[in-house]
């Protein structure tokens, strides 16, 4: 005797999940995890702009000077900006599009339900 907590199997799979709805649910899963990380980055970088700036500052030095020693503080960290931001865009346009594609497939390929609509009052039965 087994017993177990989840439902029981019973030998019918759905038919597998055919064209891009196939990859959709990982390039959600990838995109999200992607812009977390960009964001991350972007915070930390952030920081480190905000500390070189006050260290910079601390010798009474003017951050917004003309010196090329202030120009190279303040570029510092420009190309991972850029890259971060231009990442989390197209992480964001990863899951924008991965979750369209989902919706619009999220009734196809499930026909183990029998099509029987089920109302709230009919859950307690």
């Amino acid at each position: 005797m087994v017993d177990s907590a989840g439902p029981e199997q019973s030998g019918e799979q759905p038919p597998p999940v055919q064209g891009p709805a196939r990859y959709a649910r990982p390039a959600l899963i990838a995109g999200a995890v992607l812009a977390v990380v960009c964001l991350a980055l972007l915070v930390i970088i952030f920081f480190l702009d905000t500390f070189n700036a006050t260290v910079y500052s601390v010798g009474g030095n003017n951050i917004q000077d003309n010196t090329q020693e202030a120009q190279d503080i303040r570029g510092l960290y420009s190309g991972a900006r850029a890259g971060g931001i231009a990442l989390l865009v197209a992480s964001l346009l990863v899951v924008l599009a991965s979750s369209v594609v989902l919706y619009r497939a999220r009734n196809r390929g499930n026909a183990s339900d029998g099509g029987e609509d089920v109302g709230f009052d009919d859950l307690g039965r």
